[in-house]
């Protein structure tokens, strides 16, 4: 620093920040051998705090507002530096402003596969990604300072980012592992789980001085061959009647411009392909039929059985041999009142036709 940068600090005594990067968290101001006037214009503004360090232990903390640097607002200072009537010359002392707006948007994610044990695939891997929110906490800034940031003058988010992200990734397979949510239903629970890994984190965050305003969980996703086999699954679901998906797929063929041969051909391939199936139906169904009633024969058919009138006496059943035999006998006679099953009175044997046939090769009755 040249000669007139010296004289301009010490004339010119104006302490503030303006962040032009939107990314820093702590800053520290840049003064001529760390020399502050007596009176200097301090401001703070909103979304900031400045820490005034004095040999390398933490002083005064000026929340937002404006202030004249003097004695009555550098308490601590002024006992340190033991100034009990106030001061004149300048004094030395850094001044750090650490930044206490929200950083939103700050990504965190799976870098490797979770494994775990599924009750319907099995074990299966996991990714997750997702965002979050957080900001110095303002009511101990002075523990961020002491405890990440040391003398650092210029502290971003690159510094601190990848700590946050494993901090993270290590609470969220903890809680993912302990829930034993199902694969299928973990969609349905993102934002049960963003809350479980905010009251997780909070302690870690806290640690470090830091608060977490906000916790996403955007996705979780399968390896590409298990969500492959899931596509394939829910698609037979989604297809169910595959006649209906068939006519389905021929008429988008056919709305097709410029495809209307292909189509014309895939619809008499199917239509070809239906009318074999019925064919096979019918021939299977006719098969079954022959199977079902044609290996049997029917049953033999039963002998017709007569009773006989003999004397006033009802005889029988009698088949008809034992009929033939009678006939020859002489014992049933053309007026031999006979009767069967079936008949609704007793009639002449020769009005019978089964049994008028057992008199054809007999002569009638000589006349008297």
């Amino acid at each position: 620093m040249g000669l007139w940068d010296k004289l301009t600090n010490e004339f010119i005594d104006i302490i503030e920040w303006l962040d032009p990067t939107n990314d820093t968290l702590v800053w520290r101001f840049p003064r001529y051998q760390n020399e502050i006037k007596n009176g200097a214009k301090l401001i703070v503004r909103e979304s900031q705090v400045a820490v005034f360090i004095n040999e390398g232990k933490v002083a005064d903390i000026f929340k937002p507002g404006t202030f004249t640097l003097t004695t009555q607002n550098l308490p601590i200072l002024s006992t340190l530096r033991g100034w009990k009537y106030g001061f004149d010359s300048p004094f030395k002392a850094e001044v750090y402003f650490i930044n206490t707006k929200q950083f939103v948007n700050q990504k965190w994610g799976t870098k490797n596969p979770l494994m775990l044990r599924d009750p319907e695939f099995g074990p299966v891997r996991l990714r997750a990604f997702g965002t979050y929110a957080f900001r110095v906490n303002a009511d101990d800034p002075t523990k961020f300072l002491t405890e990440i940031v040391g003398t650092d003058g210029d502290f971003n988010m690159d510094e601190i980012n990848e700590q946050l992200r494993n901090v993270i990734v290590s609470r969220f397979a903890d809680i993912i592992g302990e829930a034993k949510i199902p694969v299928l239903d973990l969609v349905s629970n993102y934002d049960e789980l963003s809350k479980f890994i905010t009251d997780r984190i909070h302690d870690d965050f806290s640690e470090y001085g830091l608060k977490v305003t906000k916790m996403l969980v955007e996705n979780i996703s399968l390896p590409p061959e298990v969500e492959a086999a899931l596509d394939k699954r829910t698609s037979m679901g989604v297809i169910g009647n595959l006649n209906a998906y068939t006519q389905f797929q021929m008429a988008n063929g056919l709305e097709k411009g410029g495809a209307g041969t292909d189509a014309a051909s895939l619809g008499m391939g199917f239509a070809v392909a239906n009318q074999m199936a019925q064919n096979m139906a019918q021939n299977q169904q006719a098969f079954g039929n022959v199977n079902a009633g044609g290996g049997t024969p029917p049953p033999l058919p039963t002998a017709v059985s007569f009773f006989v009138a003999v004397n006033g006496q009802q005889q029988g059943p009698f088949d008809a041999a034992k009929l033939k035999e009678m006939v020859g006998q002489g014992t049933l006679t053309r007026d031999t009142l006979v009767w069967k099953q079936g008949m609704a009175a007793w009639q002449k044997a020769t009005d019978v036709s089964d049994v008028a046939g057992l008199f054809a090769t007999m002569p009638p009755p000589l006349p008297g």
